[in-house]
């Protein structure tokens, strides 16, 4: 088990930038599958970014390919999530999760551990 800080979120206007950080607790960090989901009043949480143990293991929901980054230092264990060009559509609140082991996952039920989640607030 894994505990999961996440921190960076606020209020920007369209087309600013945020970066989440999602901190993380123990000494296998790197042994971890990151990733990073959001939810929007009255929607269900969905999936928007994970990287695997390779830093060149990423993927992305449609949406916020060429926008977003995800990016992990596991010498701070700790998983980020670089957000340019930010959309009103983008508002939500931003969940860290950990899955144990080497493989990208996309849905919730495959994440074990989670963050108490970030405010995103996007105005137009």
């Amino acid at each position: 088990q894994v505990q999961l800080v996440e921190s960076g979120g606020g209020l920007v206007q369209a087309g600013g930038s945020l970066r989440l950080s999602c901190a993380a607790s123990g000494r296998t960090f790197s042994s971890y599958t990151m990733g990073w989901f959001r939810q929007a009043p009255g929607r269900e949480r969905e999936f928007v970014a994970a990287i695997g143990w390779s830093i060149a293991n990423t993927y992305y929901t449609d949406s916020v390919k060429g926008r977003f980054m995800i990016y992990r230092d596991n010498a701070k264990n700790t998983v980020y999530l670089q957000m340019n060009s930010l959309k009103p559509e983008d508002t939500a609140v931003y969940y860290c999760a950990a899955r144990l082991g080497p493989d990208i996952a996309t849905t919730r039920r495959q994440y074990a551990d989670w963050g108490q989640g970030t405010q995103v607030t996007v105005s137009s």
